[in-house]
Order: structure tokens, then sequence, then C-alpha cells
């Protein structure tokens, strides 16, 4: 199925790589005006060389005025995607305040921060909107030593639920994606690992774990007029993985 966007403007946040560029391509080829937010300066450029027809914006998600002010600067957005996040590997004990707050502060808080600022756009533009959250199945199944990434999707969740309840009659829909493990930068030393990988892919009824792509698929569908009656759920790229 094929959407269009056309003569609508999007942001996706941590959208030079992974994820992020893989929902930013779909939104351009479907026709939007895509602005992308990331903290690297160099990876901005890359993208910007390969797609010229992305805006770039330079942010890190952590700094809440400046952030503020960058995304205020761009004007009306219609469709958000808050992609960017981190993950730091540690177990309970040995999490530091620097590592929960890092955590936190990238992941929940920075997608709290800009989705008030689109929103408040869009409440007073009264064009309504489509945002989509990107958490992952380890808000509901923690994984080992992933406990403050665990703690900040599970927030995003509950964020989500919030932000549908109080922005429905304002005609804005939000919504989650929580995939399963995929092919980005954050996960390459999991993919290295041939038995890891084995082993998890057992974990999933279908015997597959997820493309970029299929991430892409679901977060167009959300932010789509297909999707005209979706709101405040969470919708699983997982394979089965949260059912097995």
């Amino acid at each position: 199925m094929a959407y269009r966007f056309d003569g609508k403007s999007a942001l996706v946040t941590g959208g030079s790589r992974g994820i992020g560029k893989a929902i930013a391509i779909g939104l351009l080829n479907a026709g939007a005006e895509v602005y992308v937010l990331g903290k690297s300066e160099e990876n901005l450029k890359k993208l910007k060389q390969e797609y010229p027809e992305i805006h770039t914006v330079h942010a890190d998600l952590t700094n809440w005025d400046t952030t503020r002010s960058e995304v205020e600067k761009l004007g009306h957005i219609d469709l958000l995607v808050n992609n960017a996040g981190i993950e730091i590997k540690a177990n309970f004990m040995n999490t530091t305040r620097e590592t929960f707050e890092k955590v936190i502060d990238s992941n929940l808080k920075g997608a709290f921060n800009v989705s008030q600022v689109i929103a408040k756009s869009m409440i007073d533009r009264k064009t309504g909107g489509s945002i989509v959250n990107i958490s992952s199945v380890d808000s509901t199944r923690p994984s080992r030593e992933a406990v403050t990434y665990s703690i900040s999707k599970a927030g995003l969740d509950m964020m989500t639920m919030g932000m549908a309840l109080e922005l429905g009659p304002h005609q804005i829909r939000v919504n989650n994606v929580n995939p399963t493990y995929v092919p980005t930068d954050m996960t390459k030393d999991f993919y290295a690992d041939s038995e890891s990988y084995a082993k998890m892919v057992e974990c999933h009824p279908l015997k597959k774990l997820a493309e970029l792509e299929d991430v892409m698929n679901a977060v167009l569908f959300l932010l789509s007029d297909k999707a005209s009656m979706i709101t405040g759920s969470s919708l699983p790229v997982d394979g089965g993985f949260l059912i097995a």
C-alpha cells in the first residue's frame, strides 16, 4: 500500500541514520517536505549530500532550551516522528546518575520537549496532525543491562497515551511503534555475535528479526489518513516476540 503526504511537512528526530533515516527517506519518497533533527553535524552533512531535498536541523535533545528554539524556527509541522534515542549498557547496580540522566534526557525528555512545541503549533493553526513515537519491545519486556533504556521506553509508551488523550480533541493523533531488534549502529555488536543473533531469532515466532523497511512502513501507516481512527496505540513490529 502506497502512502502519499504531498503538501505535508514532517520532522524526524534522530533521522540522520538507522531507523530515523529510513523513515525520513520514506516520507520524502511519499511527497512530504522533510526536516531531520540530529546532534551529529557530520551525519547531518552526509544525509544532506545524499538527499539534498531534506532539511537538516542541528540540535542535541539533551539541551532543552536550544532544542526548543531550533524546533520553533521550523514553523508548522504536520507530521512528527520522535525517533532519537540512545542505549547505554549497564546493569541496575552499576548504573550511574550520569548514565541514567543521559538516557532519560535523550529518549524521553527530548521527545516530550519536541512534541510540546509541535503540538502547540498544530493547536494554534487548528490543522490537526499525527505524531509517532519510536518505542521498543523493551518497554514491556526488559533486557539485561538495559534497565534505564527500558524505563525510558516505558515512559514513552505512557507519554503516547497521555498525549493522545489530551490532544485528541484537537484532531492530533499520537501513536507508538515498538520494534524488535533492527540492524542499526546501535545494534551492530549484537548482529556481529552469531550465537546471540541465532538465539534471538529463535525467540521470534516468525523466525526472523525486523528490517528497517518494516519499521518505516508501520510508521508511515500510522502517520497517514489510513489510520485516521487510531490513536493512543502501541504497534509492535516484532515478529511475535512479545507473545512468545
